[in-house]
């Protein structure tokens, strides 16, 4: 039921100030077995060194969420937006018809960790948007929290894709399940510490791939265990 995709054996680049690993194929990383899972596209596991960031670049046709986890990340857009995305932040930004962006460590001397994650939006020709929402450490202890869906429910950010993105800080023997409904398909990414999903144990990095309808069990193994799963119509 779960194909695991070990953090490393993850595509790489590093730039001296940018280190990133990719767990689908993304810029000069390219694995045929590895170019997305349903609609998700791309998570990359970005660490920023101080004042280094990407210079303003163009996107379409693609819903963008960031997630941070340490540090802070600045963003500018052309829909005239300017924000720092700080740990708790969830982003989201459609690039639709067309949106230019850049995105610079807020710091000139510490790093910034963050998640950029790729969704295949419902339709092509969205209007371009942005949304940021914060989800505490409370708010994501012990729980499943949603952040990302289709709908905004719960007070999530909105994704223009049936994609029910949840997080959760279980803790140390923490145990939570989930159940994947016919028809669904999940992924599971440990952003940092340790987890086990259904007695497979991960560690920061790691991934799994749900193909099939049944129960998620997720339990922390380390104290910093953070964990994302995303529950993806097919």
């Amino acid at each position: 039921m779960l194909t695991l995709r070990r953090a490393e054996e993850r595509g790489r680049a590093n730039f001296g100030w940018l280190d990133s690993r990719h767990t689908f194929s993304f810029g000069h990383y390219h694995d045929p077995k590895h170019m997305g899972f349903g609609p998700l596209r791309v998570i990359n596991d970005d660490r920023v060194a101080g004042g280094g960031g990407f210079p303003t670049h163009p996107h379409a046709d693609m819903e963008i969420v960031s997630y941070v986890l340490d540090g802070a990340l600045e963003h500018v857009d052309s829909l005239g937006t300017g924000s720092v995305i700080r740990p708790g932040d969830v982003q989201r930004m459609s690039a639709g018809t067309g949106i230019r962006h850049s995105e610079f460590n807020a710091s000139a001397d510490k790093q910034v960790h963050f998640l950029q994650i790729w969704i295949i939006p419902e339709s092509r020709g969205l209007e371009p948007s942005y949304e940021q929402k914060n989800f505490s450490d409370d708010d994501k202890r012990g729980v499943l929290k949603l952040v990302g869906s289709g709908d905004g429910r719960e007070g999530s950010v909105i994704i223009h894709r049936d994609v029910d993105l949840y997080a959760t800080l279980p803790g140390k023997g923490g145990r939570i399940t989930h159940e994947i409904a016919r028809g669904r398909i999940g992924w599971v990414h440990i952003a940092r510490g340790s987890a086990s999903v259904n007695g497979e144990d991960l560690k920061a990095g790691d991934g799994a791939a749900i193909g099939q309808p049944g129960k998620i069990e997720l339990t922390g193994t380390s104290d910093e265990a953070e964990i994302l799963l995303f529950d993806m119509a097919i």
